[in-house]
C-alpha cells in the first residue's frame, strides 16, 4: 500500500514536470505575438566583414555594386602604389642627383584626365539606376508609418488602423518572447510584421531629433526628421526575423535603439492582424507615461 501510494505520487510528480516542461516549450515556441519558429535571418556577426544575406532585391543590387566597384578600386589603387614606388626608386636623389626641369606633358594630362572621367561614368551608368530603384516609389501592398523617438520607435499601419511602441527587450525577457540571449540589444517586444513578397512603402519621421530607420538585410536606411516625411520600399524575399539599430546618433540611449522585423507567410500576417487590431487599436495606443516606464524598465 505504502508502495502504491509512493508511486502514485512520484508519477503525479513526474506528470506535472512534463506539463510544465511543455507549457515553457510551447511559450518559448509561441512570443507573446503569436509568431514562432521563424529563422534569425538578418543579424551582425561578430568578426564578419562582409554584408549580411540580400533579403530583397534592392540588397542584392547592392551587394553587386559593390563587388564591381571593387573590381574597379582593387587594379587603381595597385597602379597608382606601383607608381608611387617606381618614382621613389628611380628618381631618388642618389638615382638621380640632376632632376629634369620640365614642367607639363600634355598627352600625359589628357590621359590621365580622361580615364578617370570614363571610369566615373561607367560607375555611374550602373550605380545611378540603382539608386533611382531605391528613390522611386512603386505601387504598395502595404503601407507603414514610422516615427523614431528618444529612444525607441513606433509604428502605424494606417490602412488598418494600428498603432504600436516598439521597445528594446531586457535580457531577462529575451526568452520569454522567443529570442535567444545573443540576441540581446536587437530584439524588442513589439517587431515590425510585414507579409513575404508584399511591397511595402514606410515612411520615415521623427518626434524629437533626427533618426535612422535601416534594415541591412533589405538595403534600405532612411533618416527620420523631425517636421518631414521620408519615403523608403522594401519586398522581403525570405521569411525570417531580421534585425536592425538607429543608424543616426539621437543622444545618450541611442545604443538601445533597435529595429526587429519579422517576415512571415500571408496567411499568419492576416492571423497578426487580426490579433493587432485587438492590442494596437491607434484609439487605445499606450500613454505617453507608460511608454516612459517601459523604455526605463528595458534600460
Amino acid at each position: 500500500m505504502r508502495l502504491s501510494t509512493t508511486l502514485t505520487g512520484l508519477a503525479t510528480t513526474v506528470a506535472a514536470s512534463l506539463a510544465s516542461f511543455a507549457a515553457s516549450a510551447q511559450t518559448a515556441e509561441t512570443p507573446p505575438d503569436g509568431i514562432g519558429g521563424l529563422p534569425v535571418v538578418g543579424h551582425p556577426v561578430d568578426g564578419a566583414i562582409g554584408f549580411q544575406p540580400a533579403a530583397t532585391e534592392l540588397a542584392r543590387d547592392i551587394h553587386w555594386l559593390d563587388g564591381l566597384l571593387l573590381w574597379i578600386i582593387v587594379p587603381i589603387v595597385l597602379l597608382v602604389t606601383l607608381l608611387l614606388v617606381w618614382c621613389i626608386l628611380r628618381y631618388n636623389e642618389k638615382r638621380n642627383p640632376k632632376p629634369a626641369r620640365f614642367t607639363h606633358n600634355s598627352p600625359l594630362e589628357i590621359t590621365w584626365t580622361i580615364v578617370p572621367i570614363l571610369i566615373l561614368v561607367v560607375i555611374g551608368s550602373f550605380s545611378l539606376p540603382i539608386l533611382f530603384k531605391q528613390q522611386e516609389m512603386p505601387e504598395a501592398d502595404i503601407r507603414i508609418k514610422t516615427t523614431g523617438y528618444q529612444w525607441y520607435w513606433g509604428y502605424e499601419y494606417p490602412d488598418e488602423g494600428i498603432a504600436f511602441d516598439s521597445i528594446m527587450l531586457p535580457r531577462e525577457d529575451l526568452a520569454e518572447n522567443g529570442y535567444a540571449d545573443s540576441d540581446y540589444l536587437l530584439a524588442v517586444d513589439n517587431a515590425l510584421v510585414v507579409p513575404v513578397g508584399a511591397t511595402v512603402v514606410m515612411q520615415v519621421t521623427a518626434a524629437d531629433v533626427i533618426h535612422s530607420w535601416t534594415i541591412p538585410a533589405f538595403g534600405v536606411k532612411q533618416d527620420g526628421v523631425p517636421g518631414r516625411l521620408a519615403e523608403l520600399w522594401f519586398k522581403a524575399e525570405r521569411e525570417g526575423i531580421y534585425f536592425g539599430q538607429c543608424s543616426e546618433l539621437c543622444g545618450i540611449n541611442h545604443a538601445y535603439m533597435p529595429i526587429t522585423v519579422k517576415v512571415v507567410s500571408p496567411q499568419v500576417y492576416a492571423d497578426w492582424l487580426t490579433r493587432a487590431k485587438e492590442e494596437f487599436s491607434a484609439d487605445a495606443g499606450p500613454l505617453p507615461s507608460e511608454r516612459l516606464v517601459r523604455l526605463a524598465q528595458a534600460e
